[in-house]
């Protein structure tokens, strides 16, 4: 086998290279998401109740939050482990949820006007 700086050895090359993908794939999604719930959070605060009730910006808010403070989580739990970990999708699907409940708020408000 020659040597040469960028060769891998076969055994490592799997793993480093599912490592690199994960990062590669999650990291930006996580980026998104963690954008779209601050973006909701503004959005909330420009909300008038003729586009969404009291109730579901309450509602809404909540989940905001909480999903906020899982992603903050699940992020810090990924730096403190050695190895890249991915997410279970039973994570991510409330959170993908949410962006498009923030998706659909955001194109409400950009009809009446409203561009917070």
């Amino acid at each position: 086998m020659p040597d040469h700086p960028s060769f891998d050895p076969p055994f490592a090359t799997p793993q480093a290279e599912q490592a690199r993908l994960l990062e590669t794939l999650l990291e930006p999604l996580l980026n998104d998401m963690a954008e779209s719930f601050e973006r909701g959070l503004l959005l909330l605060e420009h909300c008038p109740e003729s586009i969404l009730s009291l109730g579901d910006q309450q509602r809404l808010l909540g989940a905001l939050l909480e999903a906020r403070g899982e992603l903050r989580a699940a992020r810090s739990l990924r730096a403190a482990l050695p190895h890249g970990i991915g997410l279970d999708m039973n994570a991510l699907t409330p959170w993908h949820r949410l962006v498009l409940e923030v998706w659909a708020l955001s194109s409400r408000l950009r009809a009446v006007g409203v561009r917070p």
